[in-house]
């Protein structure tokens, strides 16, 4: 009998938050030497370069003591702004490269999403959030992206506090910094707190095709309920409906989606259909994300994953959300195949 995870009641706790900040274990070898630019886009082989510089620049000094720092002095650094974004759409290797500066900086350092960043100010509340980050290094922020004027305020001053701590800041984003916010809310309203956030990063575009899709195949087709029960039957896998599922995820709060997905050898998804609205179809993105992150094989019936959001939706604010959800999942759907 198949494990569900409408089942399963992850707990996490403050701590468990903070200390769970490294990257996912998809990207545990992530390094610069492995990252393999494309030859046809010259902006890859770029950024390589201008992320290992920045992140063997970090490192001296203190080890502790940023929330002092940050109240009487910044500590002094390598020359240059604070910060390294990495612009680009999805596919081209931005979190390869965020995870092996990671690996490569002095800590002590932390890495997150930004959902997970966001989560965490959530539950710590944001002056601790502040005290135990000013001690770092290095932040490395994955796919940044401001989706609403409570983001906006928030990231945008939390990131002033840290760097003017001494703390380096690198990120990755589908959105220019000066560009974030446009489509999903009235982003002109925030521009001064969005350019002056942008003015700590350097810029570092990133371009080229999907590489989870160059020259492979097309995700499996669905399959019918009984082949897809029988196959999670047989497996050590979870099986759900997608409905109930869709359900039980609004009642967990997204900083528990990581330890609700740790540990599974495959899911399996029954009756999948295009999300009903966008808070739906906003926690499946995170749900895709956090199981990309663990590398965790993804089977489904009912409707392709390429279905998962509306045609309105894929012209919206939330658009490159969306594909990358979309690119993700299909790669997963290829790794159940290929196991």
């Amino acid at each position: 009998m198949s494990s569900r995870l409408v089942d399963l009641r992850p707990e996490v706790t403050q701590d468990e938050l903070v200390q769970s900040l490294s990257p996912p274990p998809r990207f545990d070898a992530a390094r610069f030497d492995n990252y393999i630019p494309n030859p046809d886009e010259p902006s890859q082989a770029r950024a390589v370069e201008s992320c290992r510089t920045f992140a063997e620049q970090i490192g001296g000094g203190q080890s502790s003591g940023g929330w002092l720092r940050g109240l009487f002095g910044r500590r002094s650094g390598p020359a240059g702004k604070p910060g390294l974004y990495l612009d680009g759409g999805f596919g081209v290797g931005k979190t390869h490269l965020l995870a092996s500066a990671w690996h490569v900086a002095e800590g002590p350092k932390s890495y997150g999403t930004f959902v997970e960043l966001t989560n965490l100010v959530g539950a710590l509340g944001f002056t601790e959030t502040v005290r135990r980050l000013s001690g770092h290094r290095l932040l490395a922020i994955d796919e940044f992206e401001l989706d609403d004027p409570g983001d906006t305020m928030l990231v945008t001053q939390l990131i002033a506090k840290l760097t003017d701590a001494g703390v380096r800041i690198a990120a990755t984003s589908n959105t220019l910094p000066d560009k974030l916010g446009e489509g999903r809310f009235a982003a002109v309203d925030f521009l001064r707190e969005i350019h002056a956030m942008s003015s700590r990063f350097d810029v570092v575009r990133v371009d080229g095709p999907d590489y989870r899709h160059r020259g492979l195949p097309d995700a499996p087709d669905p399959m019918d309920d009984a082949e897809l029960t029988a196959l999670a039957e047989s497996s050590t896998g979870t099986l759900d409906d997608f409905d109930e599922l869709c359900g039980f995820l609004a009642g967990l709060h997204p900083s528990k989606y990581g330890r609700l997905v740790d540990g599974l050898s495959a899911v399996h998804l029954r009756g999948v259909r295009a999300a009903r609205d966008q808070d739906v179809a906003l926690r499946l993105v995170a749900l895709a994300d956090r199981l990309y992150d663990r590398a965790i094989p993804v089977r489904v019936s009912g409707a392709a994953l390429s279905e998962l959001f509306t045609d309105e939706m894929l012209q919206g604010g939330y658009r490159k959300k969306y594909l990358r959800a979309i690119s993700r999942l299909t790669a997963l759907s290829r790794d159940l195949v290929e196991s």
